[in-house]
């Protein structure tokens, strides 16, 4: 009963919530990105790993078709994070040798699919961990202080909007599969080491001049089509264990902010958090277009992600636009559209 109340009060807000002007004058001078890969815009496509997806029908839906190395049919939510500051509508990732310190001065992405919180979990598909993508930021500033010299580099990068995302990665790939951090820690005594490197992170990056920060929370794990497709006694039904999950890690991470915000001098910590509005999309689809929530567009929508999703499949859907998910583990561009959007209004609304 609490939760349809939730519900209706969520659409209500939704409906009746004022529009974000695209492309006003940005009050930030950038959009930093540090994540897994929900935010990751194909750095990728640049170490060796498998967990890439720099090939069709990945960004079919994308400018021009192409195959960014983003892990959707096309734009990813920073990409509509960043036209909603008025800034350009593609965040690029920075090791694309393609882009130069001119592209990256208004928005860059450190981020690497697979990552983690936790070194171990960036471990198991040899991926980016966070503390590597802190000093590739790190030689960010070096270059954007050459290319617009201190004075303009200190502003831009006090300026700058900081988004985090990730976590979800650290349970699903990490702790819930491998034999390593289970045999260590209880689930809550993990969660609380996932948070302390989450803070650790935070004071690093306002050490280096970052102000405005938003954390992402973890989405209803529990609803990904891969995990109710492996779901096999509750009938493909989402996993309850990982939303309660979900759900507690994301009440730490905002308690996490509340701290921050009162012992870092000059920040502005937001939460930003994800859950609520894909959890109202997957149980009212219709509200917003969609038809279908519990399978993905591509391949058979149940297990495929990375290579598995390829463009031989038979079964990949032709109108991604009725799916909430492109693969078995990551949103439509549709999707990333609406949440963005809603992230915008309810959380970052304040940078504006």
């Amino acid at each position: 009963m609490a939760y349809m109340f939730f519900l209706c009060i969520l659409t209500t807000h939704l409906l009746l919530a004022p529009e974000v002007v695209v492309g006003a004058e940005a009050k930030v001078s950038a959009i930093i990105v540090f994540g897994d890969s929900s935010v990751d815009a194909g750095n990728n496509n640049f170490i060796p790993t498998i967990a890439r997806s720099n090939f069709q029908p990945y960004g079919r839906d994308f400018t021009g078709g192409k195959a960014t190395g983003r892990f959707s049919n096309g734009r990813i939510p920073t990409d509509f994070i960043s036209e909603a500051f008025g800034l350009k509508p593609i965040v690029p990732a920075y090791l694309d040798p393609s882009y130069n310190i001119s592209d990256l001065a208004t928005g860059v992405t450190f981020a690497s699919a697979g990552t983690g919180y936790d070194n171990a979990t960036s471990d198991v598909l040899s991926v980016i961990p966070l503390w590597k993508q802190l000093e590739n930021y790190k030689e960010y500033q070096t270059k954007l202080r050459e290319y617009q010299g201190p004075t303009k580099a200190n502003e831009t990068i006090t300026e700058a909007l900081y988004v985090m995302s990730l976590g979800t990665n650290d349970f699903l790939e990490n702790y819930y599969t491998m034999p390593g951090r289970s045999s260590q820690y209880n689930l809550q005594q993990y969660e609380d080491f996932l948070t302390g490197i989450a803070g650790g992170f935070i004071e690093k990056l306002h050490s280096l001049g970052a102000r405005k920060i938003s954390l992402g929370g973890l989405p209803p794990m529990g609803c990904l089509p891969l995990e109710r497709a492996t779901n096999v006694f509750r009938g493909d039904n989402c996993v309850e264990s990982y939303n309660i999950l979900a759900v507690e890690f994301n009440n730490k991470l905002k308690a996490l902010t509340e701290k921050l915000n009162g012992e870092l001098p000059g920040i502005k910590l937001v939460f930003s958090n994800p859950y609520y509005i894909l959890m109202h999309m997957i149980r009212k689809p219709s509200v917003y277009g969609f038809e279908v929530t519990s399978t993905a567009c591509c391949a058979t929508g149940m297990f495929e992600m990375g290579y598995a999703c390829n463009r031989d499949s038979l079964f990949t859907c032709s109108d991604a636009n009725k799916y909430i998910f492109w693969d078995s583990f990551h949103p439509t561009q549709k999707t990333n559209q609406i949440v963005s959007s809603y992230v915008v209004k309810n959380a970052l609304a304040s940078f504006l």
